[in-house]
């Protein structure tokens, strides 16, 4: 284990960068930007880590809002996710701000006592989690490549040291009619909008027969032109999720017959187009996981007993991928938000309060000295370098 002095020197430096941190936070919560879009973000993320003397690579894997910031030299190498991409409409309703600061904040700390400790330490910089993968793009661009660990704290209404979570899978799906006049001649018109009308109706009947843990939901993103031609086009945006890959195909497969339904129904056409990979479910290191959560708690933090609660508010998360491929850990931190939660505006407004603030200096540090203490345990370390 680390010696009181190396996590010492990480408290100490963590407080020194606590101003600038929460400055991080709110500059990021104040300027939202979409996946792929965060210049702004993934820049002030980079400059700060810059300045504390890492070695700052941008625009990875042929992602300009990507970023790989590394110091240390020690033989466990211990990656430090950072998010920073918003929701459409309602901003950083589900703080991304936050993860980006800690992380950030994390790894400063960390870097102090990393070669005494035998920790090499790297923050990734990962654009849009919420839509488009990010993090299983790094993957397979090898960003991840070399790394033991990867770690990331992510806001809530309360702490959670083992957040369960679901597999997803997003796509859009088309529908080709023919436009005809809705009132003098409409028997010359196929509706693309009926069929997606149709394709509803079915999820909405499917939904008697799925699993309880399984998702289905979207939105109508094309619904024609005016009300007086028939529709000969209409869209919209659908993600499946389920307990895990395996199940994620069974509902997917289900779902997708659904909107086959309404191109036969109707005459029209389908086009179903992936957004990207599929996100798996997050495999937490229990050992890890363990760690994090006796840190938080030396920190005040608690952690409640949710019960079935627990299993019903599951998210889906692209770290789920990193963790499929190496240890990794993916714990809730609470901004004190109820009734809020995640993606409302109201919980938005949170993550810029005190307590978020607050959160935010207890997770970063947590995060920090749970990499340490995996380093400096010689037995936890081999295990994660698979020694």
């Amino acid at each position: 284990m680390p010696t009181m002095d190396a996590r010492a020197g990480v408290r100490e430096r963590f407080q020194q960068s606590r101003d600038a941190l929460i400055a991080l936070s709110h500059r990021i919560h104040a300027h939202p930007e979409l996946g792929f879009e965060e210049e702004r973000a993934s820049l002030w993320c980079a400059e700060a880590l810059d300045a504390a003397g890492f070695a700052v690579r941008r625009g990875v894997c042929g992602l300009p809002t990507a970023f790989v910031a590394r110091a240390g030299s020690g033989p466990l190498h211990v990656a430090l996710c950072a998010e920073y991409d918003c929701l459409p409409g309602i901003g950083h309703a589900c703080g991304h701000n936050l993860i980006a600061a800690m992380s950030v904040g994390a790894g400063i700390a960390a870097a102090r006592v990393a070669d005494d400790v035998g920790l090499t330490v790297s923050v990734i910089g990962t654009p849009a989690e919420e839509k488009g993968g990010g993090k299983v793009m790094l993957l397979d661009g090898g960003a991840f490549a070399g790394i033991h660990a990867a770690l990331m704290v992510h806001p809530a209404p309360v702490d959670v040291a083992e957040p369960p979570t679901l597999a997803w899978w997003d796509f859009d799906v088309h529908y080709t009619g023919k436009s005809a006049h809705a009132s003098a001649f409409p028997e010359h018109g196929i509706n693309a909008a009926d069929a997606l009308t149709v394709a509803q109706t079915a999820i909405g009947l499917l939904r008697q027969h799925i699993r309880q843990s399984d998702r289905v939901h979207g939105i109508v993103t094309d619904g024609g032109d005016a009300p007086n031609v028939v529709p000969a086009h209409a869209g919209a945006s659908y993600i499946v999720r389920a307990r895990n890959l395996d199940e994620l195909d069974q509902i997917r497969t289900k779902v997708l017959r659904c909107f086959e339904a309404g191109a036969l129904a109707t005459g029209a056409t389908l086009e179903v187009r992936p957004s990207g990979k599929p996100y798996a479910e997050v495999r937490h290191d229990p050992a890890l996981a363990a760690v994090y959560r006796r840190n938080a708690e030396a920190l005040g933090r608690s952690f409640p007993d949710l019960g079935v609660l627990l299993d019903r508010a599951a998210a889906s998360t692209d770290m789920g991928n990193v963790s499929h491929v190496l240890p990794s850990i993916h714990p809730l931190i609470g901004i004190g938000s109820l009734p809020a939660v995640n993606h409302q505006p109201e919980f938005a407004a949170h993550c810029v309060t005190d307590a978020a603030d607050r959160a935010l200096l207890d997770g970063g540090l947590a995060l920090a000295w749970t990499a340490v203490d995996a380093a400096a345990d010689d037995a936890f370390s081999a295990r994660l370098r698979g020694a």
